[in-house]
């Protein structure tokens, strides 16, 4: 009898050569055949020794306890679909990683690396200056740092919750706690030669920065034979709460906006790119505005409340700002609403629409920028317009209670292209017709504002952003 294997005949009377010869096809077809993912258990005294061990699709589940010696994840690669994770205990006691006085290790060191998932971790930098809770050096891509915990690493403004210092891209930064870093995040190298690219930034509470919540940096042209995605790319900034209420730092020296992103590369590959900054609570800062950027920038349906600063600075960095949308984000600040001027790059349009902006100065904006269908009021009255924008956290409602901030329908058709342009901060469908963040007026918000995780709402739609999918 014959038996047929892809249409390659097995050799009769011989099992035993055919039997090798059905494993040689299997291993040529299936490089994954007789290959299984396997999940690795370990505590603080083994789990150095099973980093080398780590394959494609392979688990590192870390015992809860304490760990002094710190995270090096260096040439660690996963695959499309089938990532390395190094995983904590979901619930219970952490797995904690303590910062080290050795101010050349960093707690978590991930080099050149790609397709790894780091998750349910406690960091405690112990007040340490000048080290990072997550550092990635090298070429690291298809990173996600999920559901972290990051605490006491305020030694000094330079001392960064997670940072990346050489080429980045398709990271994911979810659901992580940042309380008092000296910068929560800082992404990008400061001289511009290292982008941060298509990441995704959704879902963290970064509260009580001496400087930024955020920063991602200004980026020079990109280098060729790296391996960054071409054509455009989105980096995506979502429902995310951004707080300097307490602990930022007064000097004008080191005074820092909640975030700040800067410019794509001005030429070539990556010029096109944009931000997309929508769903965000920015709340206080004493001595700077609430967000500050340049280059490519849409923002939507966000909450800003500064009630001792200013709100939205579009302004030159590094370079002028280019195109930019702002539309239908509600704003209660002291001074100044919406900012935006320094002028515009030629061919680059610049639009500010259906927001309700509550300020000393609600717009000030460059003659070239396309304003419409605004509500713009003053500080004082945001109080008569909205549920209870001075009330306490978890109290606080910027949800409208008066028609005012209802109007004729807008055109809305310039913002169609962006991810969630017609849901509002809750996640609601929009009409069309509301000025602000929100839709509806003289109902209740879905989340009043705190200093804790946005809820995803169930009506929001809200992508997983699955590693193997960015």
């Amino acid at each position: 009898m014959k038996m047929r294997i892809f249409s390659i005949d097995c050799f009769e009377g011989d099992g035993t050569k055919s039997l090798w010869l059905l494993l040689v096809i299997l291993v040529l077809l299936f490089p994954w055949y007789g290959t299984q993912a396997q999940t690795f258990s370990a505590d603080p005294a083994t789990y150095r020794s099973m980093l080398g061990l780590l394959k494609p699709g392979d688990t590192l589940s870390l015992r809860s306890g304490t760990y002094e010696d710190g995270l090096s994840i260096t040439r660690l690669h996963g695959r499309a679909g089938a990532p390395i994770i190094i995983t904590g205990p979901g619930e219970g006691f952490p797995a904690v990683f303590l910062g080290s006085q050795n101010k050349s290790r960093n707690t978590i060191q991930i080099k050149d690396s790609s397709y790894v998932i780091i998750r349910n971790l406690k960091l405690d930098g112990m007040g340490i200056a000048d080290i990072d809770a997550v550092n990635a050096r090298g070429i690291t891509h298809h990173i996600t740092i999920e559901s972290l915990k990051i605490l006491r690493y305020g030694g000094s403004q330079l001392t960064v919750g997670i940072a990346t210092r050489g080429p980045a891209w398709n990271w994911i930064i979810r659901k992580n706690l940042i309380v008092g870093a000296g910068t929560g995040m800082y992404l990008g190298n400061s001289n511009g030669a290292d982008p941060f690219v298509a990441g995704l930034i959704e879902g963290n509470v970064v509260l009580h920065t001496l400087g930024y919540n955020l920063q991602i940096k200004h980026q020079k042209p990109r280098s060729q034979g790296v391996g960054l995605p071409k054509g455009q790319n989105t980096t995506i900034i979502r429902h995310n709460v951004f707080s300097k209420a307490e602990n930022a730092a007064m000097n004008d020296r080191w005074a820092r906006p909640n975030v700040l992103l800067g410019h794509w590369p001005l030429r070539g590959e990556g010029q096109d790119d944009q931000y997309l900054v929508y769903g965000n609570f920015f709340y206080q800062n004493p001595s700077e505005a609430l967000f500050q950027g340049e280059g490519h920038i849409a923002f939507y349906n966000n909450l800003l409340v500064n009630d001792v600063g200013s709100a939205l600075n579009v302004q030159k960095h590094n370079d002028k700002p280019r195109r930019i949308d702002i539309f239908q984000n509600t704003i209660v600040a002291r001074n100044t609403g919406i900012r935006v001027y320094h002028g515009v790059t030629s061919g680059s349009v610049q639009r500010v629409v259906a927001n309700a902006v509550f300020a000393s100065t609600p717009l000030r904006l460059s003659s070239s920028v396309q304003k419409q269908d605004n509500f713009a009021g003053t500080y004082r009255s945001a109080s008569s317009l909205l549920g209870g924008p001075q009330d306490e956290l978890g109290e606080l409602d910027l949800f409208p209670k008066s028609v005012k901030l209802r109007g004729l329908p807008i055109d809305m058709s310039p913002f169609m292209r962006f991810e969630d342009w017609n849901r509002d901060f809750d996640g609601t469908p929009r009409s069309g017709t509301y000025r602000g963040a929100y839709e509806g007026e003289s109902g209740e918000a879905a989340w009043f504002p705190e200093l804790t995780q946005k809820p995803l709402f169930p009506n929001m739609p809200v992508k997983q952003g699955r590693i193997e999918d960015r």
